[in-house]
């Protein structure tokens, strides 16, 4: 029997897939809990399958969940490029775009790549810097979209992806509990190295910095020499390495959630414009964000 999935209900499931949470999703996309619920139920008869394990405490994407989806946004990504072709609509000027570090080694270069050849007149200008400096320049008017951290404390954003930290270390690293902790850091105002910090100290565990690169790669080759241990999203830990061992008594880092961001200023533009394409393009996508980009 052909199954027909309407896009309503898959982009209510990618919601609550990303946000893990019934109640985030509808405040997301501006509809009542009893809304979403009905939307995944429906999408779950029509597969046939249960997508979600869900309680009274979480929610957790089942193994039909997880592949539904890549299907998801791939249905989705051709539904919005079929609109835009019938509809006429063609967006163009200069987009500039700050991605945070974190997603230097996972597989957001696809969907920036879809994205220029859905809309070839878009100019698109892309920052990869810390979370800390692409918050402030967004705030300075030099960007137009940011995909970063959100910093501790902070509310605005449309939820992309919410990740636990972990410590993180060559495998045969071992660190002494007797001694201060070896830390590959990046320079301020960076989230993790903040994060970092502010656990070891309220933990009263003495630090010294080993470390310390604007690069995420000169991190990781640091790392990979066993020079120290860095705060890292669990989801993202590059190859060859691992996190630490309990036995090093190093505190909980607590979790992160990376957002998207845009100007305060909602005025019409073509900047502006573009901008809600590829924030709604990266939503869609969003668990590519979570996946490593093929190592070659």
């Amino acid at each position: 029997m052909d199954r027909v999935y309407d896009p309503a209900q898959l982009r209510t499931f990618l919601t609550v897939a990303q946000t893990l949470s019934f109640t985030q999703a509808a405040r997301r996309l501006g509809l009542r809990q009893s809304t979403v619920s009905q939307h995944v139920r429906r999408l779950e008869d029509a597969t046939g399958r249960p997508l979600f394990t869900r309680d009274t405490h979480s929610v957790e994407l089942t193994e039909d969940g997880e592949a539904m989806l890549g299907f998801a946004g791939t249905i989705l990504a051709a539904h919005e490029r079929a609109t835009a072709y019938f509809t006429g609509t063609r967006l163009r000027g200069r987009l500039r775009v700050g991605v945070s570090e974190d997603f230097a080694l996972t597989r957001l270069p696809e969907i920036l790549e879809a994205f220029r050849a859905d809309h070839p007149e878009v100019e698109l200008e892309l920052t990869v810097e810390l979370s800390g400096i692409l918050h402030q320049q967004l705030a300075a008017g030099r960007l137009d979209l940011v995909l970063a951290k959100r910093r501790t404390g902070d509310t605005h954003g449309d939820l992309v992806w919410r990740s636990a930290l972990s410590w993180i270390g060559a495998p045969r690293l071992r660190v002494d509990p007797e001694r201060p902790v070896p830390l590959i850091l990046y320079p301020p105002p960076g989230i993790t190295r903040a994060r970092a910090l502010g656990a070891l100290e309220g933990a009263g565990r003495a630090w010294r910095v080993a470390c310390t690169s604007s690069s995420l790669s000169g991190l990781i080759a640091a790392a990979r020499a066993g020079l120290g241990v860095m705060a890292h999203t669990r989801g993202l830990i590059p190859p060859g390495l691992a996190p630490v061992s309990a036995r090093a008594g190093l505190p909980e880092l607590g979790g992160v959630d990376f957002v998207l961001l845009r100007p305060g200023d909602a005025r019409p533009s073509p900047a502006r414009d573009a901008a809600d394409a590829l924030a709604k393009a990266i939503l869609t996508g969003g668990d590519r964000l979570h996946r490593a980009a093929e190592v070659r």
